[in-house]
Order: structure tokens, then sequence, then C-alpha cells
């Protein structure tokens, strides 16, 4: 059964379009190794910056499948170098009754 996650990223200073870069890579890498389903992701930015990543695993196993994969360690590595995971209820637009957020392409 696939999981569906919602993750929030937000840009360190001068690394915004790094940022973005990366979330661009990061289905594709996910996908290319099984460990993502076929969905099409969703990404979007908030106001402040932050962007909104929505994608589905391919199962619960797939997550630890991917603390294992030294790509995606990799690739994860460029992401905390550019960017802090942060919360959604971080973001004041999650505490609307709909949450509106730019599209990224």
């Amino acid at each position: 059964m696939g999981r569906t996650v919602i993750c929030a990223y937000r840009p360190k200073r001068g690394h915004e379009t790094e940022l973005l870069g990366l979330v661009a890579e990061h289905l594709p890498l996910l996908q290319s190794r099984g460990l993502a389903n076929g969905h099409a992701g969703c990404r979007m930015r908030a106001p402040d910056g932050t962007v909104v990543e929505v994608f589905q695993w391919r199962s619960a196993a797939a997550i630890e499948e991917a603390h294992g994969d030294p790509d995606v360690q990799a690739l994860w590595a460029r992401f905390a170098r550019a960017c802090d995971y942060v919360p959604l209820n971080t973001l004041p637009e999650c505490s609307e009754m709909f949450a509106e957020f730019d599209p990224l392409p």
C-alpha cells in the first residue's frame, strides 16, 4: 500500500534556486529506484519561499529502502545543505480552511 507524504522545505538564504532544482530531481530519482510509485507528484511554493512537495512512496518498506540507497542519500544531503525541513503547521497557509500555494513546474 502506498504512503502519501507532504514535505515542506524552507530554503536557506541564497539557496532558493538550488532547492527548486533538487525538488525537481527528487521524485524522478525515487521513481527510478522503484521507491515511489508512478503517480505524478505535486510541487508548490508558499509566499515565504517554502517549497511543498506531495508524492507517494510505493510502500512503508520503500521509505526504509531509501535510507540505504546511496544516490538517494546523496540527494538528501544536498537538500540538507540547501534547506530546512519544516512542519506543515509552521506555514501560515496551513491554518486556513483552504491552504493556497503557487504551483511549480
